[in-house]
């Protein structure tokens, strides 16, 4: 798979669904493989619906508990630094001094799913973890989602705030966000991580087989609007429910154990939020058309700059396979193999720390990175 969820908020709230290149963040591999795919057309889109990550207004002594020695972030209700972009409130995590590097979540996930990653980094870096508009505890704008409102976002934050050539690494939507943001971007973004990257490699053939809208499909419409309205109205209120939260998480992670409370709290509080349903109803709606929009090919054709891929090769929708094609299309890449599902980051922070620095040790930031 290629996504992970959906979220925003003014407030320190976060709501999490998850998409992918193709379909929405699914069951675990073992759980897929013993459904049919009769099964899986009935109920998988409810499934991809709900959630992959988060964090949101729990109480902050759970928030700084560590998972298996890990250092995590400590949870600030009220957010930590915010950014006004185009008139709308954009909250981002900014920790430790040296060369930039900038964390950009998934869908429906907010700057805290770095939660186990950023402190490690900032030993060393200067370290962002961004908010996307929507999501998070950035505003949750009534705007036309699109995935060049997240480049620019990116791209005008790497000119407004960052300010240095920096490096910039991504979660599923994220990811392809952040490629997205270097090509447009190629002299300040110096470097580029993916995990479990979001976007799918073009079809030459899809022109051509896309055949001109009739009247009736014009006429039918409307109709179909409300009930995807009705539908989706549905999954949103299901993916609030706790225990569809806790089920759907332990069926993504791979290691269940970091499915805790702070994990689940983050997804079920933000609902709340007067704009959090529209919001969900134009994500769901328009991010699929724009898969056919933007492929992998064409923005990895105009990037030169070292990229890494760290894959969580038990990812139940983006599996290895997609990792080796990245390899094999774009020659300048390592990809590190995990035992992991689509958030490696959170599912084994450990793992994904120790090869974050050690590629970027060896890129030598520390001599090469300046102001732009």
């Amino acid at each position: 798979m290629s996504f992970s969820s959906l979220t925003v908020s003014p407030s320190p709230r976060t709501h999490l669904f998850v998409l992918n290149s193709s379909r929405f963040i699914g069951p675990s591999r073992r759980f897929y493989q013993h459904r049919s795919k009769s099964q899986m057309s009935r109920r998988g889109f409810a499934l991809r619906g709900t959630v992959a990550a988060g964090i949101s207004a729990v109480d902050s002594s759970v928030a700084t508990k560590s998972v298996q020695g890990v250092e995590r972030l400590p949870f600030k209700p009220e957010g930590y630094n915010f950014w006004t972009w185009k008139g709308h409130k954009i909250h981002y995590v900014e920790q430790g001094e040296g060369p930039p590097v900038v964390l950009i979540h998934g869908f429906g996930a907010s700057a805290f799913h770095w939660r186990y990653n950023i402190p490690a980094l900032a030993e060393r870096y200067k370290v962002y973890a961004l908010d996307l508009l929507g999501f998070g505890w950035s505003e949750k704008a009534i705007v036309e989602y699109d995935f060049m409102v997240w480049k620019e976002q990116v791209v005008d934050f790497l000119k407004e705030v960052v300010k240095e050539q920096a490096i910039l690494v991504g979660n599923s939507l994220g990811g392809f966000t952040a490629l997205a943001s270097a090509a447009e971007l190629p002299e300040q973004v110096v470097g580029i991580v993916l995990l479990n990257s979001a976007g799918r490699f073009g079809d030459t053939n899809a022109e051509s087989n896309r055949s001109e809208e009739t009247v009736i499909q014009r006429f039918i419409k409307p109709v179909k609007e409300i009930f995807q309205r009705f539908v989706i109205g549905l999954l949103f209120w299901q993916a609030k429910q706790p225990a569809r939260i806790v089920s759907v998480l332990k069926s993504v992670y791979i290691n269940p154990s970091n499915v805790d409370d702070y994990l689940v709290e983050s997804i079920t509080s933000p609902a709340s939020d007067p704009n959090a349903g529209e919001v969900y109803y134009r994500l769901m709606t328009q991010l699929n058309a724009n898969l056919q929009k933007y492929t992998l090919d064409e923005v990895l054709s105009k990037l030169s700059c070292p990229i890494l891929l760290i894959w969580g090769d038990l990812d139940p929708w983006t599996g290895p396979d997609k990792a080796i094609r990245i390899k094999e299309f774009y020659a300048n890449s390592l990809l590190v193999n995990l035992q992991a599902g689509h958030c490696p980051h959170d599912e084994v922070p450990e793992l994904v720390n120790k090869a974050l620095l050690d590629w970027l040790s060896n890129l030598n930031l520390k001599a090469s990175y300046q102001a732009v």
